[in-house]
């Protein structure tokens, strides 16, 4: 999403947008592109909205949309895990945010000294395309795989802060709620996910690029496409 215009405003919704958006129980996430002007005048019709006041999305620049139409649709998840008492709506949990991360990954520790591990929650043919060096990479072919997967290697991961990751952070913040209810006590999701990762730190640590789910596949650290 290109940047926002402060100070912006807007009656009614701007036109000629596409992309995706996704409206569950547990939230709102929403990918859309057009001309920076329609994207910025969005944004600010929905800071109108008290509840959208402190919007922040995630922003990158394309030559071109990278969506045919735009799509809404109501969902029971915004991605699917099956596991109803892990309810991100009813309280966060505990982030890192991108820049300590690099510093923590640089120090191979978090500043109490504990070792610090990076967990993909991503499906395997993202992490293909990208992942951060040393990684934990469980393989799965979707994320309603995670929780048995977390279950069968939480020993794996006690005694250390793990930092869980995905795309744009959707996954990896319901991954850190279920992880810490299976008792693993360290547990941050990583603010934003990779695009902000990426954003904020420039990549450093991150071996390829992230996949994202649009006609670009495959952004590098500077947020342009890229080929696999």
């Amino acid at each position: 999403m290109p940047p926002r215009c402060a100070g912006a405003s807007a009656s009614t919704p701007p036109q000629g947008l596409k992309g995706t958006v996704l409206l569950a129980e547990e939230g709102i996430n929403l990918f859309l592109a057009g001309e920076a002007a329609a994207i910025r005048g969005f944004v600010a019709w929905l800071e109108e909205d008290p509840r959208f006041a402190a919007l922040a999305p995630k922003e990158s620049w394309s030559q071109t949309v990278p969506f045919g139409k735009l799509l809404v649709k109501l969902k029971r998840e915004i991605i699917r895990m099956n596991h109803p008492a892990i309810r991100p709506q009813a309280g966060r949990a505990p982030a890192v945010d991108a820049k300590t991360l690099a510093r923590w990954l640089d120090a191979g520790c978090d500043d109490a000294g504990r070792p610090v591990v990076t967990l993909d929650t991503r499906n395997a043919f993202e992490v293909d395309h990208g992942r951060f060096a040393g990684a934990i990479d469980w393989r799965i072919s979707k994320f309603s795989d995670f929780p048995a997967a977390a279950l069968a290697h939480r020993e794996q991961l006690q005694g250390k802060t793990v930092v869980s990751y995905c795309t744009g952070g959707i996954r990896c913040e319901k991954a850190a709620i279920f992880l810490r209810e299976a008792g693993i006590e360290q547990v941050l999701q990583l603010d934003g996910g990779i695009l902000k990762y990426f954003e904020e730190t420039g990549g450093r640590h991150f071996e390829g690029g992230c996949f994202v789910f649009d006609e670009r596949e495959r952004l590098d650290a500077a947020l342009q496409p890229s080929a696999a």
